[in-house]
């Protein structure tokens, strides 16, 4: 089922990508959610953010998935003898519908059904908490969730479920499913819930993010006291911390690896080496002009001026013409992976022969100038 619902990039997309595609896993190398992930954590600084949208994320699937279990074994056979509540929680389930869409996005993103069908579960799953009638899915065992072998403790829950690293390969992030693969229980959910509030959302929390005051103590009010944990309780820090991303991040990512294919340390070596070149270069050229070389001999000098002009130029387009066009794009320094979004290649193989250009013009007018110069011996 996990593998239905697995989000599918777009090789036909003809401009950039955007956040929430990003977000999605719609997207490959170099505009992926891994390499995203890279920017935030190593450029930005501002990783909890998305961590936080992750895991929002990740509730928002936990919950789907739990709804769609019980929707399941109601549609399978109701009980005979249950009561009016049970009755009214199947005949809720039923309307349900298959709750199919597999991102978890921002709500301004989401059609009228999707909102319609999130909304009900909500309401479903705080009904839940309200009156602790819990359907439990057919076949289900307590030893297969998680909560039951947790504990309910969140520090064992959140080292028996973790988050799929993002430090180990981009490629993780082009097929999986949010969907968990167990069977999940109504305590799953509420551990969920109060993971994110303990980690991001609390005064002093681990990896406390900034959020207005009003939504950390909406958010803390709903969880601790009124016992709510279904996914509308993040809805407002969820679209607040995508503008942010989306306004102050994400344009700066698309700068880096849709129009460049370097990260800032290469870029500080290809400055060092670039400025040392042309500098000998230029001190080298003035004691062959100096000293009266011929000029088939100072045309060695377009080899200084050829290094030093070609990582100027990397230098200030952020980007290495020979790298692209040889397809791979840098997400640390010195790591490399392979550019597979269609359209991003396309514009950085532009960039990399304008780039091309730019360098062989002003490498020929130096070497040129300091070859064809008169010399004159002092």
């Amino acid at each position: 089922m996990a593998g239905i619902n697995s989000p599918q990039p777009d090789l036909n997309r003809n401009r950039l990508p955007t956040l929430f595609e990003v977000l999605s896993r719609r997207t490959l190398p170099p505009v992926d959610l891994f390499s995203f992930y890279i920017y935030m954590r190593d450029q930005q600084r501002s990783v909890d953010y998305l961590d936080f949208w992750l895991d929002v994320a990740q509730h928002m699937s936990l919950c789907r998935h739990y709804v769609r279990e019980l929707r399941r074994s109601v549609m399978i056979g109701t009980p005979k003898g249950e009561d009016a509540q049970s009755k009214r929680s199947s005949a809720v389930l039923e309307n349900l519908g298959e709750m199919n869409h597999p991102a978890a996005g921002p709500s301004m993103f989401n059609t009228e059904k999707e909102k319609n069908q999130d909304a009900q579960m909500s309401a479903f799953l705080r009904e839940q908490s309200d009156t602790g009638d819990v359907v439990a899915p057919q076949g289900h065992s307590p030893s297969h969730s998680v909560g039951s072998n947790s504990g309910h403790n969140l520090g064992n829950m959140s080292s028996e479920r973790p988050r799929p690293s993002f430090m180990s390969s981009p490629l993780e992030f082009t097929s999986d499913s949010n969907s968990p693969a167990h069977t999940v229980a109504r305590a799953d959910i509420r551990a969920s819930a109060e993971k994110i509030l303990y980690t991001f959302l609390l005064p002093g929390a681990e990896r406390e993010i900034i959020l207005p005051h009003a939504i950390t103590q909406d958010i803390t009010i709903s969880i601790e006291e009124r016992g709510r944990d279904d996914p509308e309780v993040f809805d407002a820090a969820k679209d607040y911390v995508f503008q942010a991303m989306e306004r102050d991040a994400f344009p700066g990512f698309l700068r880096m690896k849709a129009l460049g294919n370097l990260v800032p340390p290469s870029m500080m070596l290809r400055l060092i080496v670039g400025l040392l070149s042309m500098f000998a270069a230029f001190w080298v050229g003035f004691i062959l002009i100096f000293l009266d070389y011929p000029h088939h001999t100072r045309v060695w000098l377009i080899i200084p001026f050829t290094v030093g002009i070609y990582a100027l130029c990397s230098h200030q387009y952020a980007l290495d013409p020979i790298l692209a066009l040889a397809g791979y794009s840098e997400y640390t320094f010195m790591s490399f992976s392979k550019i597979r979004e269609p359209f991003v290649k396309r514009l950085l193989n532009k960039r990399a022969l304008m780039v091309l250009m730019v360098t062989a013009i002003t490498d020929a007018a130096l070497v040129l100038l300091f070859v064809l110069v008169p010399g004159k011996r002092l």
